[in-house]
């Protein structure tokens, strides 16, 4: 990770009032397919069906096929893209086209921010949302840069986002401002 630990002087340009950030990963959809492909032959099989073999392996086909079909649909769309706000008090990151999962953190728990230039599924177990005990939580959609935000708790929370470099000087802003007391629009 590169080091953003000391605050970088006066920004070139202002920072926003809410700063918001996306990742998106198109391949997703690939497995969204494919889950919607196991979910219209559950369907085909209940439907149009003409097994001789009994209604148990029948019942048992049509259910295993819709239940795959449906994890496989909504485990890759909530994790088909991220979404990410920091405003003058959290940080929201909503996962999917629900929004769900969603996590908010208070800016009053967050001690720090650095900029991670490659967050890899692999570390983390794939992708979603991820827990290890000895990395913290994760929301990765895809690789590449990411956000790491440190709480008072000791726990780190990892996000992948575009333009990361920018939430962390937000977020450092917010922090800073906190710290000496001044609301963050001024």
């Amino acid at each position: 990770m590169r080091d953003h630990s000391r605050d970088e002087g006066p920004a070139t340009e202002p920072l926003p009032e809410v700063w918001t950030g996306r990742a998106t990963n198109r391949i997703q959809w690939v497995l969204a397919a494919a889950g919607g492909a196991c979910l219209a032959l559950g369907i085909e099989l209940a439907v149009d069906s003409s097994w001789a073999s009994g209604i148990a392996p029948l019942l048992m086909a049509v259910i295993g096929c819709v239940a795959a079909g449906l994890l496989m649909l909504f485990g890759t769309l909530a994790f088909v893209h991220v979404a990410v706000k920091v405003d003058s008090d959290t940080l929201e990151v909503r996962c999917g086209h629900l929004g769900v999962p969603r996590r908010r953190i208070p800016l009053a728990h967050v001690v720090g921010a650095e900029f991670a230039p490659t967050v890899n599924p692999r570390h983390w177990g794939g992708w979603g949302y991820r827990w290890r005990p000895e990395m913290g939580t994760a929301v990765v959609v895809r690789r590449g840069e990411g956000l790491v935000v440190r709480l008072g708790d000791g726990v780190t929370f990892t996000v992948t986002v575009d333009d990361a470099e920018a939430a962390v000087r937000v977020i450092r802003d917010r922090l800073r401002r906190a710290a000496i007391g001044k609301p963050a629009g001024a």
